[in-house]
């Protein structure tokens, strides 16, 4: 699928493969605050999980990708893991169209929910997830999910759990 930008740069947004797990991890890597993961890790996410993620490439180059899964005991909800955009990639509104990409996707077809987990400063994500609820024509709800110092050993911040629905595929 190729959809346009705002200043005319075709945007080609594909399924993952293998191959991009390297990609992928260096893209994290340049997208702070993002939690990097293992290069095996992010091979994972380009293979086993190809069916509800999404990789941007704009002329070759990986702009943005999103990882995500339907939880086993959840058929109707895909949980986005984690949403990278590249510098060059931001400013299109890419983010959203690569969330409504996964959710319009044969692998998708019984999901009605999305949830994802956001720290309570990540404002970039915030309104990223209310204006895809707020196209979705569904509700958005949250909750403290993962506590800072008894999930995270004081490390990192609390995760509000986010869940959006329900909605229907879009158009």
């Amino acid at each position: 699928m190729t959809s346009e930008g705002s200043n005319s740069t075709a945007i080609n947004l594909r399924k993952p493969v293998k191959d991009d797990g390297y990609r992928l991890h260096q893209l994290v890597a340049e997208c702070p605050p993002l939690d990097t993961n293992s290069i095996y890790c992010n091979l994972l996410q380009c293979s086993h999980f190809a069916e509800t993620g999404v990789a941007a490439e704009i002329d070759g180059d990986m702009v943005g990708f999103i990882s995500g899964y339907i939880p086993p005991k959840q058929p109707e909800t895909v949980f986005v893991w984690q949403v990278a955009v590249h510098e060059k990639g931001r400013g299109q509104g890419l983010a959203k169209r690569m969330l409504k990409a996964i959710v319009a996707r044969d692998a998708c077809k019984d999901v009605t929910h999305m949830e994802t987990t956001i720290t309570e400063d990540n404002a970039a994500s915030w309104a990223l997830f209310r204006s895809f609820a707020r196209d979705m024509g569904a509700e958005l709800t949250y909750h403290e999910h993962f506590e800072k110092d008894t999930h995270f050993g004081g490390k990192h911040d609390s995760e509000f759990l986010l869940r959006i629905g329900p909605f229907t595929k879009p158009a």
